[in-house]
């Protein structure tokens, strides 16, 4: 009899146990579902090219200062859904008193896909008269070519962004307000670099 019920007591404990283990085991399973999934949003990315130059190739002297001075056609893929409106900075970071500003347009409607070159808010028609462009490290609006001191080649970004938002701002705006405003708002981006040298 006492043997009967030690086996039985036996048995259940070992029932009790590998009940509780299974329940533990998918308690962390559990848990491990509950933990809360980071969001990490994916850039999207714009194809942005030139006619003019190739990505990382050098840009023609028509667009520099020691040539026309005009900026070179660009055009681009189709914003993601969602794009309300385009900004563009064209910078150098290799200039010798810090990143030099050639050009920053922003509120390009974003239907459009193209800037011809020579480009200007003043001239243009249609849509792209309701961009805007803002204040360059030339202490003025409008593109300014590359014109770096004699040396080696100098990099230009040619940075352009999809915004999910119009942008507040006056034609006063410069790089550093530009990029304050885009914050958060930033949908996708392409990139083109052309490099110059004197």
């Amino acid at each position: 009899m006492i043997g009967n019920i030690t086996s039985k007591f036996i048995i259940t404990s070992s029932i009790m146990l590998i009940t509780i283990s299974c329940q533990g085991g998918k308690q962390v399973n559990d848990e491990k579902k509950a933990e809360p999934l980071t969001k990490e949003k994916k850039m999207l990315m714009i194809e942005l090219k030139s006619t003019a130059f190739t990505d990382g190739d050098t840009i023609p002297v028509k667009h520099t200062c020691d040539g026309q001075d005009i900026s070179p056609l660009l055009n681009w893929s189709t914003p993601p859904e969602g794009t309300k409106s385009l900004t563009l900075i064209c910078d150098d970071p290799d200039a010798p008193m810090g990143t030099w500003v050639h050009w920053v347009l922003f509120n390009i409607p974003c239907d459009v896909t193209e800037l011809p070159e020579g480009f200007s808010v003043e001239r243009a028609k249609g849509e792209l008269a309701k961009a805007t462009e803002g204040i360059t490290s030339f202490k003025r609006r409008g593109y300014g070519g590359p014109c770096p001191p004699p040396g080696p080649a100098h990099r230009y970004f040619f940075k352009l962004y999809a915004l999910d938002a119009k942008l507040e701002l006056d034609k006063g705006a410069n790089k550093a307000d530009i990029e304050k405003a885009m914050e958060g708002h930033i949908l996708a981006k392409g990139q083109l670099m052309g490099k110059y040298k004197r």
